[in-house]
């Protein structure tokens, strides 16, 4: 892929999406919302709204739900190319808003999403919220549940903190605060990474049941399973299986990886009463 006309035609335009500009707490920032029915916030994984992101969003519309996507970093409907890298990552790992690192604690922007998450709430009813993290953005979802609104968090191969394989990017505060809320709400984490994820390791999963115990349902999906081409960024800079229902998802009738879309669907269409996602995609 060296020809700029052809990664142009491989960008997806969004343009079955309403764009707006949502504001909490004096910030704003672009969401992509479609759909009816109650609302999942879905947050973007690195490098941004790729096609793949938006193709998940659009099979979480057509299950019954409202989606909506906020734009947290990157080009919205950008190709995942590898020299995202030097400009989407870095500045991402950079900026006041995540915490990239061990010893950070909670990424500022988690109070955003949650402000988003009420306002969605508002606008759609229902019993609750969605939230769907996906890799940088994959523990968002469990912070998430520090909103009452939020009953159906999904944690997809969560990579922060970057530099410490059994961290969880959440403050001591902020992780005793979530475990206390799930275990009275009696609510469940649904949780996917790939076996030898070096971004999303055992060890990360372990802290999480650590932390939650059997409230954390963690599933494990053999790399033989992922997707073989990839767009650029993840064969080249993630290096590894790692996007379960995105960029190393396989969109065949009974694969692995179409299953684990499912089974997110079908867990959200039980939290939040839409019954032919609770059924099954």
């Amino acid at each position: 892929m060296t020809d700029t006309t052809d990664r142009r035609e491989l960008r997806d335009p969004l343009d079955d999406f309403e764009q707006r500009v949502v504001g909490v707490d004096g910030v704003e920032k672009t969401v992509y919302v479609t759909g009816a029915g109650p609302a999942v916030v879905l947050m973007p994984e690195m490098p941004g709204i790729s096609p793949d992101v938006a193709r998940f969003a659009r099979w979480l519309r057509e299950a019954g739900f409202s989606v909506y996507l906020p734009s947290l970093f990157g080009v919205d409907g950008a190709y995942p190319l590898a020299e995202a890298r030097e400009t989407v990552v870095r500045r991402a790992c950079v900026s006041a808003e995540f915490r990239a690192f061990a010893g950070g604690g909670t990424s500022p922007v988690t109070g955003w999403l949650r402000g988003l998450a009420r306002q969605a709430h508002a606008e759609r009813g229902g019993p609750g919220v969605g939230a769907i993290g996906l890799c940088f953005t994959g523990n968002f979802a469990l912070t998430m549940a520090l909103e009452p609104v939020v009953v159906a968090p999904v944690v997809n191969h969560p990579s922060l903190p970057l530099d410490d394989p059994d961290g969880l990017e959440l403050s001591a505060e902020d992780a005793t605060a979530v475990a206390e809320r799930v275990g009275r709400d009696r609510l469940k984490v649904l949780a996917y990474r790939f076996e030898n994820d070096s971004w999303c390791t055992g060890q990360r999963f372990a802290a999480y049941r650590a932390l939650l115990g059997d409230a954390f349902d963690g599933r494990v999906l053999d790399d033989a399973d992922a997707n073989p081409a990839p767009p650029p960024f993840f064969r080249d800079v993630v290096g590894c299986a790692h996007s379960v229902v995105t960029a190393h998802l396989v969109d065949e009738e009974g694969h692995p990886t179409r299953r684990a879309r499912d089974e997110i669907i079908a867990f959200l269409g039980e939290r939040l009463g839409v019954p032919s996602a609770a059924g099954g995609a």
